[in-house]
């Protein structure tokens, strides 16, 4: 018998490659602990079109019903409230058919409709907060806020982020960082709304490295010659990219051997921009896109991997994705310090690098050591992983969330 009836929602298409990577490995977890789960979430039709038959089918075999609705990208602003308004719609119809007991809203849009059911049904619900989502949008460049209207918008969502954190009935937070400034807020102070720390967890079962790698490098012309540093995911926006490739052309003066390896959904032509217009070369450069399922191979193909975060006030509260992943591959890191737990994590690591000014000198320094570093030491940068990054742990602490709320 299901313990609970669970609503989650999520703004993130369970298509794109964050649904695939954070929602549904945790649900599948939390349905195998006895929970009747039903996803809400707003689907971006290309992505829909493409794995809505993988995605629908992975879901039935793991008894999880699924209710997309499409998501609206124009116009700005009014294209979200138009999705807020039909996720509430839906939202309503599932509470009312299905008997919801909690609702589960990941982030800041989503927590609209929490709140919602919350006060026309006194629901209890989880305020799976993902980062502090409006500074995350000024910081990125998305708002412009010298601009009224982003202004207002802003604003608008530090208000809504006060209600969320005073009326929600539990907090997820990705980072201690991020949990620990959120204790400092004066509306937290009366609220002392219970947070539970969870940081964007990795499948460990389907991130083991894969040494059948052959194939995959006749494929992309590299050999065992060749020093592979890898980059995983989409670039820009809080992602540092013309850092990130005056990293790597040190590193290729250093080493003509070695190929930058971009796994990532990203425009190639793009790249290519960049790399010509910093004198490295095109045969350098890789860049490839990959179903979820097949990351651990093209990862598996690096020596090293790189990511430079912006290193922001809103970023104290972010947990990335790819950390987790690639330790779980026990591929070393070289990452930057100022970003969530990244500084406490790496210092628990064997190997790995942490920037701190992004100089040249800085990078000469790091791409020295990496590149006189013949031997890695993948099951100890796994070990991290699974202290940390545990899918399991994970799961279990989202349990006890529900539990929580549901006795409350």
């Amino acid at each position: 018998m299901a313990k609970a009836r669970v609503l989650y929602i999520s703004y993130d298409g369970m298509t794109d490659n964050l649904g695939q990577s954070q929602v549904i490995p945790y649900l599948i977890g939390l349905t195998q602990k006895g929970f009747s789960i039903t996803i809400l979430s707003c689907e971006k039709p290309a992505a829909f079109e493409k794995r809505e038959k993988h995605i629908s089918a992975l879901l039935k075999k793991n008894g999880i019903a699924w209710e997309p609705i499409q998501y609206t990208a124009k116009p700005p602003i009014f294209s979200t409230l138009y999705d807020i308004r039909m996720m509430q719609k839906k939202a309503k119809e599932i509470v009312t058919t299905q008997a919801i007991e909690l609702v589960h809203c990941r982030s800041y849009i989503s927590a609209h409709i929490g709140r919602f059911c919350q006060k026309e049904f006194g629901l209890p619900w989880v305020f799976d907060m993902r980062g502090f989502w409006a500074d995350e949008r000024v910081e990125g460049g998305i708002w412009n806020t010298s601009k009224w209207i982003y202004r207002q918008v802003y604003n608008y969502f530090k208000d809504a982020e006060k209600e969320f954190i005073t009326k929600s009935t539990s907090i997820i937070s990705l980072t201690k960082n991020g949990a620990e400034e959120i204790q400092k807020w004066s509306e937290y102070q009366t609220a002392k709304t219970p947070i539970q720390i969870i940081p964007c967890c990795a499948d460990l079962q389907l991130f083991r490295y894969n040494k059948n790698q052959e194939s995959l490098r006749k494929k992309l012309n590299i050999t065992d010659n060749n020093f592979v540093i890898s980059y995983l995911g989409s670039f820009g926006t809080w992602y540092m990219t013309e850092e990130m490739f005056d990293f790597f052309k040190v590193l290729y003066e250093k080493n003509n051997n070695a190929i930058f390896l971009c796994i990532t959904p990203d425009n190639p032509d793009i790249l290519d921009s960049i790399a010509i217009r910093k004198d490295i070369p095109r045969s350098a450069l890789r860049v490839v896109k990959a179903n979820r399922e097949d990351v651990p191979l093209y990862a598996s193909l690096s020596n090293w991997s790189l990511f430079f975060i912006k290193p922001v006030y809103s970023k104290k509260a972010s947990s990335p994705t790819k950390m987790g992943e690639l330790l779980s591959l026990g591929i070393p890191l070289v990452c930057n310090a100022g970003v969530g737990d990244v500084d406490l994590i790496m210092n628990d690591c064997p190997q790995g690098y942490v920037v701190n000014t992004f100089t040249e000198n800085e990078y000469a320094s790091i791409a020295e050591k990496i590149l006189s570093e013949t031997t890695i030491n993948r099951e100890s940068l796994r070990a991290v992983a699974e202290k940390y990054y545990s899918l399991e742990r994970g799961v279990v602490l989202y349990e006890e969330v529900y539990n929580n709320c549901l006795n409350q």
